[in-house]
């Protein structure tokens, strides 16, 4: 009281009118009441200018908000509109693909319509059966025998598992070391296999079917064995196939040359799949493949892992997908082209770039890769050189390695 009595701020009951003021003072309800409320009691009223000048602003606001909202229901109802446009598109193509394509597949494959439909993307309830059919089963390998192989994975695993001695058969020269790491490896790595998905790691519904398909291919394949980057191609074969038919596909599709010389990390061959990207690195890029060179920027930094990984790993799902898509159709020389293409796209930001960036900037790509910007790019890149295609290129590439070997024996 005494301190009231000092300050002249004896405690009086407020007005309901005093009391809402006091409250809008600090709490305002809305801009509204900010613009348009009088002014409180205590203070001068609002000169008309100022009044009026302050109900344009309020008018002014509303015609922008309306106008926010009118722009955001149009995006609304065009992005509404493009997914029921694609919607339909997907659905007359999966009629193409069942109705006329599939069954008809030897005839229509090659055909101009069917490479044109299939740039466009396979659509995913069909896509399996167009990868097994363009992949092919060169091997001939059978439902029966991935039992065969997947029943002696176990029985290897039972075995290491118990510390049990030296499993026999067709694993003669390879120590129970090497296959104890090779398990190891398949385990690290599941737990690496599209993490954000959460369905191939430890308790998600594919983390079995990924561990057999990779248990199985070792020992299908004991001179191979398993490598790091096969866990992604049978993660996005599962996504697309039954078990057994993703094995066949991802048997034969690791038993293509390109695939066979990342995987048996052949040296010489790479070099040459590396020296003949760089002739068409150079062709369609020339200013980007000088600055490359100039930093001293070897394709091994960034392609090795698109390679490897069929750009499951790096590029999103739906998008490496596609790639997928046309790889099938084309063969490895697609693999080529969608690196110069990614590099094509981001030609003007790595051209500012100097090593360390670029090494980091190509081996984690952006997230939000647009699909359509992507394959526009790819399509600009023209794969021949000076008359010569990619295979011949390559060729040529290849003999000039073993003559030059020749040479220095």
């Amino acid at each position: 009281m005494e301190y009231e009595e000092k300050t002249g701020r004896a405690q009086r009951p407020l007005s309901p009118k005093q009391n809402v003021r006091k409250n809008l003072d600090f709490e305002p309800l809305s801009t509204t009441a900010l613009i348009l409320e009088d002014r409180p009691a205590n203070l001068p009223a609002k000169p008309a200018e100022e009044a009026q000048k302050h109900r344009q602003q309020y008018e002014e606001m509303v015609v922008q908000a309306k106008k926010r909202e009118l722009k955001e229901a149009q995006k609304r109802k065009k992005q509404l509109e493009e997914r029921c446009k694609l919607e339909d598109s997907i659905g007359n193509a999966v009629l193409t693909w069942n109705n006329e394509i599939l069954p008809n597949w030897e005839t229509m494959c090659c055909s101009r319509k069917v490479r044109e439909l299939w740039w466009q993307g396979i659509p995913p309830s069909v896509r399996g059966k167009v990868w097994s059919l363009a992949i092919g089963n060169e091997l001939n390998i059978t439902h029966e025998l991935y039992d065969i192989c997947l029943a002696r994975a176990k029985e290897k695993w039972r075995s290491l598992s118990t510390g049990g001695a030296e499993v026999e058969c067709e694993d003669a020269g390879f120590s129970a070391a090497d296959r104890e790491a090779s398990l190891e490896l398949i385990k690290l790595d599941i737990s690496r296999t599209f993490p954000s998905l959460c369905i191939f790691q430890q308790g998600g519904p594919y983390h079995d079917t990924l561990h057999s398909i990779l248990g199985a291919y070792t020992c299908y394949r004991p001179d191979v064995g398993y490598v790091q980057g096969m866990s992604f191609i049978a993660a996005v074969l599962i996504l697309n196939l039954d078990t057994a038919d993703a094995f066949i596909a991802f048997s034969n599709l690791l038993n293509k040359p390109c695939q066979m010389a990342f995987f048996r990390v052949d040296h010489g061959l790479m070099l040459t799949y590396f020296a003949a990207f760089e002739v068409f690195f150079e062709e369609n890029l020339p200013k980007l493949f000088a600055h490359f060179k100039k930093n001293n920027l070897t394709p091994d930094i960034y392609l090795i892992d698109w390679i490897f990984t069929l750009y499951s790993k790096s590029l999103p799902l739906d998008l490496a997908c596609r790639v997928w898509d046309v790889f099938c159709r084309d063969g490895e020389e697609f693999l080529f082209r969608t690196a110069l293409g990614i590099l094509k796209l981001f030609e003007d930001i790595l051209t500012k770039m100097d090593f360390i960036h670029i090494a980091q900037f190509l081996t984690k790509l952006p997230e939000d890769l647009p699909s359509e910007e992507i394959f526009t790019s790819i399509a600009a890149i023209q794969m021949q050189s000076r008359n010569k295609k990619w295979a011949q290129v390559k060729r040529i590439l290849k003999k000039k390695d073993v003559s030059s070997e020749c040479g220095s024996h």
